[in-house]
């Protein structure tokens, strides 16, 4: 009897460890310009990975390059900069032998999972068989015997897998995949990888190393949700846009400035979304809540509609719950993510924001929101313009301000530079004050707001964007807090100019202790201690170092900078004291109802009368 269906043809399969399995599968991906996906893989090698990994890195080194760094939570920082400069279209892996190489990466993945940047995360683990347990820098549970020091990861990641058997990748890999490169989903994926699976072998199908490209996914607005936010659009009277980073990483600045444009609503930024337009663009008000802009947080407060694209509307974007304070007013949340689409109670759009962009310039076909707006608007930003001039202004002080270093940074360089910060006080005045040219021009990571972010940071925007002109600017406490990545700049002949703004201590904390009545303490270094020679230190590590006495000698130096053969240190000091007035809002830090100082005491009394502006729910 003939057969009617065909026998199935025998598998193709190759011989390979896990390890090898695991870069081979990652090399064969590519981003939706048909480039790699990952970029390379950040590697710290040790007995939990240096063996098997390290063999399969040395193997595929053509396709996927590895790179050697000195810390692993600054090598973690450099992957996730490199994926959010990359508007998270391409990323990077980062492996490091079990225990303290695997947990120096914690930190950096809640960092990720804060402000949805996608990293993949490889520590070594313990062995899956148990037969040497306990293993050098492994941590024993006596209750659970499954437990190992990578368990940390599983909070702060968005996918987390152990990975005992070397098949277990074929359902691993595909996961970790689509949680990457899902817009909605994207955050850091940590697949911990016991030692001895990483070495074992398995029969794999060939076509599982199939080169796969990945195109962001697009979601548009439902029709309903998107009928109740063009009807509260067309109501208002005074309506306002919060660009936060989903606009950069959906693509969508040129779709916000035509629908600015077209409705005649103004549009503030947040530290994630600034330079979602240039900073001369008149729909512009700048930043946005605790660190914002006059103007912006002037029409905030009297907004009736606001249009929320991208951001997750932390506590600085909304200064507490109490910058929106119109009674009236109604929240839009256009946001891929639903989750963040919702908060604070606003009537959500979830869709790619540049896809509901579009969607609700053509539903709002002819429509402008009121003149008397628009004035209020252009007043405004032309009245904080002009203020904000006098703080970054030159100056003959013997020690300048943060504001001042800025103006001279700006002065010194062109509208294309990227500037790269993170923690204390320079966020603040940068959010502020720092005019962005061009889109992606401003690189704050002010989510996790982590010390140490910075240097590491730039080189994760160099890798990204070799050509661009890369500024990080950082603070003495983060510099001491991490700076070998300076090291790795130089290795790697990625050219970056670092301006450090010594303060002698923790600038901005010192001064938020006083403003919540505090006596100052532990902050600022005593002025016996010696002071750090952060020249000699930078050019111990092979960067081009220079110590400025002056604002003037600053901006020459950065221009000498700009022509270097690899990186440069240029340090300034500056004075801890002084921060720019103008501008902010209030922001909520629990000051303490008992005190024996009438300091606290009244700075108490100052509190709840700001709590009371407060709207909670949602």
């Amino acid at each position: 009897m003939r057969e009617r269906f065909p026998r199935s043809l025998p598998l193709s399969t190759i011989r390979l460890t896990t390890a090898q399995a695991l870069v081979r599968y990652l090399a064969a991906q590519q981003a939706g310009d048909g480039q790699p996906l990952f970029a390379g893989v950040w590697a710290i090698f040790g007995h939990g990975n240096v063996a098997a990994i390290g063999e399969a890195l040395h193997g595929v080194r053509d396709r996927l390059p590895t790179l050697r760094a000195h810390n692993e939570q600054a090598m973690a920082h450099a992957a996730i900069a490199f994926a959010k400069a990359s508007n998270r279209r391409r990323m990077m892996a980062c492996t490091t032998s079990i225990g303290p190489g695997a947990t120096n990466m914690v930190t950096a993945a809640a960092l990720a999972h804060v402000n949805r940047l996608p990293v993949l995360l490889l520590p070594g683990d313990v062995f899956a068989d148990r037969r040497p347990d306990p293993v050098l820098q492994q941590i024993e549970v006596p209750g659970d015997a499954t437990v190992s020091a990578n368990d940390c990861f599983r909070p702060v990641s968005r996918y987390f897998d152990r990975i005992a058997r070397p098949e277990q990748l074929l359902a691993a890999l595909p996961r970790a995949m689509a949680v990457l490169t899902d817009p909605a989903e994207c955050g850091p994926v940590t697949l911990a990888l016991c030692q001895d699976a990483q070495a074992e072998a398995f029969d794999w199908p060939e076509s599982f190393f199939a080169p796969r490209r990945r195109s962001p996914r697009r979601p548009r607005p439902d029709r309903d949700e998107l009928q109740v936010a063009v009807e509260r659009l067309r109501a208002a009277e005074r309506p306002l846009i919060v660009a936060g980073g989903g606009v950069h990483y959906a693509g969508a600045t040129d779709a916000l400035a035509r629908f600015a444009e077209a409705h005649g609503i103004p549009v503030a930024e947040t530290q994630a979304g600034k330079s979602s337009l240039p900073h001369d663009h008149p729909w512009n008000l700048g930043a946005i809540g605790v660190t914002g802009t006059a103007a912006a947080n002037r029409l905030a407060a009297e907004a009736d509609v606001v249009l929320a694209i991208g951001t997750r509307l932390q506590d600085f974007t909304t200064g507490s719950r109490a910058l929106f304070r119109n009674p009236g007013r109604a929240l839009i949340g256009l946001n891929v993510q639903g989750f963040d689409a919702a908060k604070h109670a606003a009537l959500p759009l979830v869709a790619d924001a540049r896809e509901g962009l579009e969607a609700l310039t053509e539903a709002l076909s002819g429509h402008r929101a009121p003149r008397d707006w628009a004035a209020t608007a252009r007043d405004a930003r032309e009245s904080w313009f002009r203020e904000a001039a006098s703080f970054t202004a030159p100056t003959d002080a013997a020690l300048p301000s943060d504001a001042q270093v800025i103006g001279a940074v700006q002065r010194a360089t062109g509208p294309e530079t990227v500037i790269v910060g993170a923690a204390g006080g320079l966020p603040g005045e940068l959010h502020k004050l720092w005019q962005a040219g061009a889109p992606g021009s401003y690189h704050l990571e002010y989510g996790y707001s982590c010390m140490g972010y910075e240097i590491a940071g730039g080189l994760g925007v160099k890798l990204a964007r070799p050509k661009a002109e890369v500024v990080v600017m950082v603070g003495d406490g983060s510099y001491l807090m991490m700076n070998s990545e300076i090291a790795t700049s130089v290795a790697l002949g990625l050219r970056l100019t670092v301006v450090l703004v010594d303060n002698r201590g923790y600038g901005c904390i010192n001064r938020l202790q006083g403003a919540t009545g505090g006596a100052a303490f532990n902050n600022l270094l005593d002025p016996a201690h010696p002071p750090v020679d952060f020249r000699a230190h930078a050019e111990s590590l092979g960067a081009i170092a220079e110590k400025v006495g002056s604002l003037r000698e600053l901006e020459a130096a950065i221009a000498r900078a700009r022509t270097a053969d690899r990186t440069t240190v240029l340090v300034i000091e500056t004075d801890p004291a002084i921060s720019t007035g103008a501008g902010g809002h209030w922001w909520d830090v629990g000051v303490p109802a008992v005190s024996v100082r009438e300091e606290v005491r009244a700075a108490r009394t100052r509190y709840d009368e700001a709590r009371a502006n407060q709207v909670l729910g949602g």
